[in-house]
């Protein structure tokens, strides 16, 4: 696969589906981008409630799925290079959750109506496009039992292993761990926790050599134990295995 012939699209559905989509519709997807986007910092890409006309294909970096509730700032998902954060919107116009960015990101936008031509003409992207909406669901069924089954020494395993195992598919991680620009406080949002609990969790990952988390990087020192730490099964993400789409 060309990066160059896909510079904006080519990481999506890599490492899951990618190999479905033929040539033609690669470059279909890539046409869905209309518009560009960067931001240096954190931003409320799509706010909650907000009536919507576009989707958000992410293309650099990490946004998140926030809820606000009772006072506290819930992140509910977290999506890495080549996700369709909010291709939701296009059924339900309207999102019961906001869309932030965490550091630098680039995003594409489509419209709705470039969407709702290609349901017209193009039937098995359409497959594609809603199966990547299912590995979604597919993640947040996970992130939900992980919660109610593991302390937060758990989730937080759990979380990197994903997320290590989510930029593998998209050539961002490496052997030893991944970029990772999350504060202790956005960790906490992530796994049900408070800033204080969070810090004694990263200090107690690293005192008991599974992961380092420093300096914007995640550093994983013994994977065995992450994923035994984490119950990490990757099959809910539908890579290699007996899950994958063949």
């Amino acid at each position: 696969m060309s990066v160059s012939a896909y510079p904006l699209s080519h990481r999506f559905l890599l490492g899951r589906a990618r190999h479905r989509l033929s040539e033609h519709e690669r470059g279909v997807v890539e046409g869905l981008i209309t518009d560009v986007e960067r931001f240096t910092s954190a931003h409320v890409v799509l706010e909650r409630g907000d009536v919507v006309s576009r989707s958000t294909l992410l293309i650099e970096g990490f946004v998140a799925r926030v809820i606000n509730e009772g006072g506290r700032r819930h992140i509910v998902a977290l999506h890495v290079p080549g996700d369709f954060v909010d291709l939701h919107a296009f059924a339900l116009k309207r999102l019961d959750h906001s869309i932030v960015s965490i550091g630098p990101v680039m995003v594409g936008y489509t419209t709705h109506k470039k969407l709702e031509g290609l349901m017209q003409t193009e039937p098995h992207l359409s497959r594609m496009l809603w199966f990547s909406t299912l590995l979604d669901a597919a993640m947040h069924r996970e992130w939900i039992m992980k919660l109610e089954h593991l302390s937060a020494d758990g989730r937080l395993a759990h979380l990197i292993a994903e997320i290590w195992q989510r930029l593998d598919f998209v050539g961002l991680a490496d052997p030893g761990g991944f970029p990772f620009p999350l504060t202790q406080q956005e960790l906490a949002d992530s796994c049900g926790t408070t800033a204080i609990h969070m810090n004694r969790v990263v200090r107690k990952l690293r005192e008991n050599g599974i992961a380092e988390i420093s300096r914007g990087r995640v550093t994983v020192l013994d994977k065995d134990a992450l994923i035994e730490a984490g119950g990490f099964d990757p099959s809910y993400l539908y890579g290699k295995g007996d899950l994958m789409l063949d």
